[in-house]
C-alpha cells in the first residue's frame, strides 16, 4: 500500500479525503497534524498521524511517503500574514520536501480565480498566494495535479461534476466531490501534470476525470 501524506488533515476537506483513503485498498493515509490533541481524532479512525507544522520543520513527515495531497489553508478568519505563511510558503515548503524525498505525485488543492486575483475582491491576497504556490509546484519538476474548484459547499456530494482546464463560468462544488477528485487524482494517469477547474455538473466524477486526462 502506498502512503499518502495529507496536509490540512483536520480541515473539512482534508478529513473527507482521509475517510475516503481509509476505505481504499491501495492507499494508506497519513494525517499531518500541528497539535498533540489532534492525534486522538485519527487514532479513533485507526489512521496514522505525524506532528509537523507548515510554519516549522516538516522534513521528517516525508519519511516513507509515496504521494502528497495538500489541502491545507489558513482559513477565512486569519490575516494576510497567516495566508502567506500557510497557503503560499507552507505549500512551497511541502513541494521542496516532496522533491527531496522523491514523492511520486503531488496533488494541490487550489482555487478558481488564481488566474485573475485582482478580480477576487476580499480574496485577492489569498488568490495571489495560491497562484504563487501553484506556479512553484509546476516549476518543481514533480509530477503534479492542481485542482481549482469553485466555491466549496458542505452539501452532500452528488459525484457529478463539470471539469475543464478553464471553465467559462463561476459556481460551486461540494467538499465531498472535491475530496473524491483529489483522491482519484492520486492514480498516475489522471490529471497528470495539469491544472483544471471543477464545478458541480452533470457528468460522473470518474468519466469526467478520465476524459479530461485523455484530452490533456
Amino acid at each position: 500500500m502506498e502512503k499518502i501524506l495529507i496536509a490540512g488533515s483536520t480541515g473539512q476537506t482534508g478529513k473527507r479525503v482521509i475517510e475516503i483513503l481509509n476505505n481504499t485498498q491501495n492507499f494508506k493515509p497519513v494525517a499531518m497534524i500541528r497539535k498533540e490533541e489532534q492525534k486522538q481524532i485519527f487514532d479513533d479512525m485507526e489512521v496514522e498521524s505525524i506532528m509537523a507544522d507548515l510554519e516549522g520543520d516538516i522534513d521528517h513527515a516525508f519519511k516513507g511517503i509515496d504521494r502528497v495531497i495538500f489541502a491545507a489553508g489558513s482559513g477565512g478568519s486569519t490575516g494576510p500574514e497567516k495566508t502567506t505563511a500557510v497557503d503560499q510558503e507552507g505549500a512551497k515548503k511541502m513541494v521542496d520536501a516532496a522533491k527531496k524525498h522523491n514523492v511520486k505525485k503531488f496533488i494541490m488543492l487550489s482555487s478558481m480565480g488564481t488566474d485573475k486575483p485582482e478580480e477576487g475582491g476580499d480574496l485577492e491576497h489569498y488568490l495571489k498566494a495560491k497562484k504563487e504556490a501553484d506556479d512553484y509546484l509546476v516549476d518543481s519538476g514533480i509530477v503534479y495535479t492542481i485542482l481549482q474548484p469553485g466555491r466549496l459547499t458542505d452539501d452532500m456530494g452528488l459525484a457529478k461534476v463539470k471539469l475543464a482546464p478553464k471553465l467559462k463560468e463561476r459556481g460551486e462544488i461540494s467538499r465531498d466531490d472535491v475530496a473524491f477528485l483529489l483522491v482519484m487524482c492520486l492514480a498516475d494517469p489522471l490529471g497528470k501534470n495539469m491544472a483544471f477547474q471543477a464545478l458541480e455538473g452533470e457528468e460522473s466524477i470518474k468519466s469526467a476525470l478520465v476524459e479530461l486526462s485523455q484530452n490533456n
